[in-house]
C-alpha cells in the first residue's frame, strides 16, 4: 500500500533532469547552483551525479560559458570591477582558469571608461564640502563595487 504525504513529494530522475534542463537553458549556471537546486528537490547523491553527467555531456552545464556570461554580465549592467567578479566566482566554486577566462572578456578600455562614468557619477551625488570625507566616499563606493585601488585611488588623484 503507497502512502500519499503531500510534504515528502519525490521526483524521479527523469523528471529532475527534464526539470532542471529548463532551469540551465534558461540562464546559465554554475555547478553549485544546479547541486543545490538538485538536492533542494531531495535527489539522492547518486541520481544528482547521473544528472550532472547528463547535464555536462548535453551542455546544458558548461562552466566556462557561465563564467564568461557572469562576468559580463555584472561588469554590463551592475558596473562591478573586476575583484568583486573574481570574489562572486569564487563564491561558485569556479576554477582559477575560468576566472582568468572570463576576465578576459572585458575590454581594458570599456572597464576604464566604465570606472570613470561611475566615479564622475557618484562625485556628483556626494553633498560634502570636507574633500577627505568626500574622497573617502568616492574611495568606499568604489572598492564595494569591487574595483582594483590603485585604480580607484588614481581616479581620486584626477577627480578631485
Amino acid at each position: 500500500m503507497q502512502r500519499q504525504n503531500s510534504s515528502h513529494k519525490y521526483t524521479s530522475v527523469q523528471e529532475a533532469k527534464r526539470k532542471i534542463e529548463g532551469y540551465c537553458a534558461y540562464q546559465d549556471r554554475c555547478h553549485k547552483e544546479v547541486q543545490q537546486k538538485l538536492v533542494d528537490m531531495r535527489m539522492i547523491p547518486e541520481a544528482i551525479d547521473q544528472i550532472m553527467a547528463h547535464l555536462i555531456q548535453e551542455n546544458y552545464l558548461n562552466e566556462e560559458r557561465f563564467a564568461k556570461s557572469f562576468a559580463r554580465g555584472k561588469f554590463s549592467i551592475k558596473k562591478w570591477g573586476k575583484n568583486r567578479i573574481v570574489n562572486e566566482l569564487k563564491q561558485r566554486q569556479i576554477s582559477t582558469f575560468n576566472i582568468k577566462s572570463a576576465l578576459k572578456e572585458i575590454e581594458e578600455e570599456d572597464y576604464r571608461n566604465t570606472l570613470n562614468e561611475l566615479a564622475v557619477k557618484r562625485l556628483g551625488q556626494i553633498n560634502e564640502s570636507n574633500i577627505q570625507k568626500k574622497r573617502k566616499k568616492l574611495a568606499d563606493y568604489l572598492l564595494y563595487r569591487g574595483w582594483e585601488s590603485h585604480l580607484v585611488y588614481e581616479k581620486l588623484k584626477e577627480l578631485i
